[in-house]
């Protein structure tokens, strides 16, 4: 397969594009995130979603600390071509790094955020401490480990 496909994508000034992850089976909508090129590539040869982590300057493959790996079953580009859908199967029923389903759990009431999902593992359960680290260290960009592939700055 060519680069062509990559192509079609509107990649945004910073060379990125949002991706919406959406449960295969139930069509819940689990989270917005973001790839570049790379990850959309890397994303369709492992067929795992991996993004691109705007805050950590670096990829991320969904699941790499957490476990909670996505499993993509279909990707589809929108009509305008600047936001992909991901159809996944979420392992461990956990996308959200709070321990929830998904990452959308607020709902607008009365003119006040209500969180309305249930936390269903404490990201302190889910993050647990790996050598010498306190609980939280492995979620700081310092001490998560890069892809072989990400080696390039930037997007």
């Amino acid at each position: 397969m060519g680069a062509d496909w990559l192509d079609r994508v509107k990649w945004d000034a910073d060379g990125l594009v949002a991706a919406v992850a959406q449960d295969a089976a139930s069509g819940r909508v689990l989270m917005l995130a973001w790839m570049n090129r790379e990850a959309l590539r890397l994303t369709l040869e492992t067929g795992a979603a991996v993004y691109w982590s705007r805050s950590r300057r670096r990829l991320w493959r969904k699941g790499e600390e957490s476990g909670h790996v996505q499993t993509v079953r279909e990707i589809r580009l929108d009509c305008d071509a600047d936001a992909l859908l991901l159809q996944v199967e979420q392992t461990g029923g956990i996308a959200c790094h709070t321990g929830r389903e998904r990452c959308f759990f607020r709902r607008l009431e009365g003119g006040g955020w209500v969180e309305t999902d249930p936390v269903l593992k404490s990201p302190e359960d889910i993050y647990r401490p790996h050598d010498n680290k306190r609980p939280g260290d492995n979620k700081r960009p310092e001490d998560s480990k890069p892809l072989e592939d990400s080696k390039r700055k930037a997007p």
